[in-house]
């Protein structure tokens, strides 16, 4: 078994790093004054690969696989936590969850402008009662009307739904039958009537790249924009979380080694009784132990995208990757503001901002209980997590 990272792999996270380097951290003080959606970065972003890597070539995509796609989510987000955000909107749940299960013709028509950067994704899942309960809260309503549904209802916390081009949105078909009464669709707001989006204020989090509330007033979807058959959209909906889970838990690694990383260089700076206090036990037992939580995390991130990559069953991996990947972000974080102490709270330490984006990233794509049932269940045998088939299409081509 290897556990070194491919040279090919290496470069393409260095590749990231400089270009997060040169061309993210530069502007982000203005776009945060601006509020603006950075177009012009996020296509930057797409033309340089870093949205295509579980995308085959004929799409525009590089075909470099999961590993690489987590790599590069770790990446941004230890450097630039605003746009990680990005990695999971243009470069997994919108555009593979199309690519997995579109058909030619809408895979030709939206897959290669997301990962490119050229249109603006989302992924319209959850609403404001229902949190993690995806199915039986939902009240979004999608009618048939000859050649179009009109969907009415309403989501929040949706991602880019502000800026969004092209977009997943999840609504039921029939109000009655649970689950399966849910109907996926791609959608695509800024042609079609009926949809509005207000960004969510949240203190400590990006103005420019946010979550919004989103309105839908008869809403027109044309029925060629169907994904999949009405009543298959939650078991899309549950394939298209997996893959996002694998970015989601690839950047809280990223924000456990941004915050391991100002620990260390606090530690080796701040001088306390003529000693850096980086050489006082209680902060290198705070070190020791972040080091080790983020390699053990960092560890099954990369399991699930080797899964991934060998086309192999991951729904296990990737719940016990987030978990563990969450858990270490938040550790890292706290132990981070014992090292800072006060400074944690100044503007001058990114500490504040780190922690609001662990906590953010502890609910997406599912809760942290949400994970201890998924691998309770499966470890006491009331659910084989991994019972589901693979659906990969990287794989299959």
């Amino acid at each position: 078994m290897n556990f070194y990272i491919p040279s090919e792999i290496e470069a393409i996270s260095q590749s990231a790093k400089r270009f997060t380097e040169s061309e993210i951290l530069p502007n982000i003080d203005s776009m945060e004054a601006s509020g603006e959606f950075p177009h012009k970065i996020i296509e930057k972003m797409g033309e340089i690969g870093l949205f295509g890597a579980s995308f085959p070539e004929s799409l525009g995509g590089t075909a470099a696989g999961f590993l690489a796609v987590a790599v590069i989510s770790e990446e941004i987000s230890r450097l630039a936590p605003e746009f990680g955000y990005a990695m999971n909107m243009q470069a997994m749940t919108c555009p593979f969850t199309i690519f997995n299960w579109g058909n030619e013709d809408q895979i030709d028509r939206f897959v290669p402008d997301l990962i490119k950067g050229k249109k603006v994704g989302m992924f319209a899942l959850t609403e404001s009662g229902g949190g993690s309960d995806a199915s039986g809260s939902m009240n979004t309503k999608a009618t048939k009307s000859n050649d179009v549904y009109k969907i009415n209802g309403s989501k929040q916390w949706i991602t880019f739904a502000n800026s969004c081009d092209t977009g997943i949105l999840f609504a039921k078909t029939d109000l009655d039958a649970g689950h399966r009464g849910i109907t996926a669709f791609i959608v695509e707001p800024k042609r079609y009537d009926g949809f509005s989006a207000s960004p969510i204020p949240m203190t400590g989090l990006s103005k420019a790249l946010c979550s919004n509330a989103v309105y839908l007033d008869d809403f027109t979807v044309p029925i060629e924009n169907r994904l999949g058959d009405e009543g298959e959209g939650f078991k899309i909906a549950m394939n298209a979380l997996e893959y996002g889970r694998l970015t989601v838990s690839a950047r809280s690694v990223g924000l456990a080694q941004a915050c391991l990383d100002e620990s260390v260089r606090y530690a080796n700076e701040r001088v306390i009784r003529g000693h850096t206090i980086g050489q006082y036990q209680m902060v290198q037992q705070l070190i020791a132990d972040m080091v080790v939580n983020i390699d053990a995390a960092r560890l099954l991130v990369h399991r699930t995208a080797w899964l991934m990559d060998e086309g192999k069953p991951s729904t296990r991996a990737t719940s016990r990757a987030k978990y563990a990947a969450v858990n270490a972000a938040k550790h890292a974080a706290s132990c981070a503001a014992e090292i800072f102490a006060g400074y944690a709270l100044a503007d001058e330490y990114p500490i504040k901002k780190f922690t609001s984006y662990v906590n953010m990233l502890a609910v997406g794509e599912g809760t942290a209980n949400v994970q201890r049932i998924l691998i309770a269940e499966d470890e006491l045998g009331i659910k084989d997590a991994n019972r589901h088939p693979v659906r990969n299409r990287l794989r299959v081509n």
